[in-house]
C-alpha cells in the first residue's frame, strides 16, 4: 500500500532513489531518460514535494499527475514545469515499458547560485500553471526542446570544467525562452478555449460591478479573478496578455 504520509524531496538523488534509478552523474542538474523510470502503485507517496526545479516532457506513461483537484493523463503528452515547494502526488499504474518516452530535467537551485538565472528564472509564470494548463507541443516544438535536452546531457556527462555550468546554464536559458514562445503560440491557437475564458471573465467584471461590491470590496484581486474562473492567476496573466494586450493590473487589482 502506497504511503499516506506527504514525501519532501530535497536532493536529486533522493528522487533518483525513488525512481530505483542510479545515482545522477551531478548532484545539481540530471536529466532522466522516462523509459527507465520504475515507480509502483506500491511505492508511490501520497504527495511529493520538491526542493528543486522539474521539467518533463512525457508521453505513453499510463498514469495521472495531480494538482490539487485537477488530474492530466500523461499518455496524451505535454511539457510540464514544477518549481520547488509545490506540492503534487503521481496515480502510478502498471504499464508497458516500451510505450514510454520523454525525459525529466531535474535543476537543484544551488547550481543557479551566482548566476542571472537565478534570479529572472522567477519571471517564467508558467512554473506556477495548473497542470490543466501544461504546454502541448508540436512535433516540430518538441524536436527543438528534445534537441537542448541532448546538449544539457551531452555537456554534463564530459568531464566538468570551468565552462561547463555558463554552457549548461545558457542552454537552459534558450530551453525556458523556447517554452515562453511555445506558450504564446498556445494561447493563440487554444483561443476558443480561452476566449471562453475571457467570456466569463466579462460575465465575472460586469456582475461584480453591477452588484456593488466595488464599493463595499474595492477592486477585485487578480487571485479573486483566478480563482473564480478556475484559472491559475500566472495563466489568468499570460492569456490576457496574449489575447488582449493588458495585465490583469490594468483591470483588477494584484492581490
Amino acid at each position: 500500500m502506497a504511503s499516506t504520509k506527504p514525501l519532501r524531496l530535497k536532493t536529486i538523488s533522493e528522487f533518483h532513489r525513488l525512481l530505483d534509478m542510479p545515482q545522477p552523474e551531478h548532484p545539481l542538474i540530471s536529466v532522466v531518460d522516462f523509459s527507465n523510470v520504475r515507480l509502483s502503485p506500491e511505492k508511490t507517496p501520497a504527495s511529493l514535494v520538491l526542493d528543486f526545479y522539474s521539467i518533463s516532457v512525457k508521453r505513453g506513461v499510463n498514469g495521472k499527475m495531480i494538482y490539487g483537484q485537477q488530474k492530466y493523463d500523461f499518455d496524451e503528452g505535454l511539457m510540464a514545469f514544477i518549481s520547488p515547494n509545490q506540492a503534487f502526488r503521481i496515480e502510478a499504474q502498471p504499464t508497458t515499458i516500451s510505450k514510454r518516452s520523454g525525459w525529466i530535467l531535474f535543476i537543484h537551485p544551488d547550481f543557479l547560485w551566482n548566476t542571472p538565472l537565478a534570479k529572472t528564472i522567477r519571471r517564467y509564470e508558467y512554473f506556477d500553471y495548473s497542470v490543466n494548463e501544461a504546454l502541448f507541443l508540436s512535433a516540430k516544438e518538441e524536436d527543438t526542446i528534445n534537441n537542448i535536452i541532448l546538449n544539457i546531457q551531452q555537456e554534463y556527462h564530459t568531464s566538468i570544467d570551468k565552462f561547463s555550468q555558463s554552457i549548461i546554464i545558457a542552454q537552459i536559458e534558450t530551453l525556458l525562452n523556447y517554452a515562453e514562445r511555445f506558450y504564446q503560440r498556445q494561447f493563440i491557437t487554444r483561443k476558443i478555449i480561452n476566449h471562453r475564458i475571457l467570456d466569463r471573465l466579462e460575465k465575472l467584471l460586469a456582475e461584480y460591478f453591477d452588484k456593488g461590491d466595488v464599493v463595499i470590496k474595492g477592486l477585485p484581486t487578480v487571485q479573486y479573478i483566478a480563482d473564480t474562473l478556475n484559472v491559475s492567476p500566472g495563466y489568468l496573466s499570460g492569456m490576457l496578455k496574449v489575447l488582449t494586450g493588458q495585465a490583469p493590473s490594468n483591470t483588477f487589482t494584484a492581490n
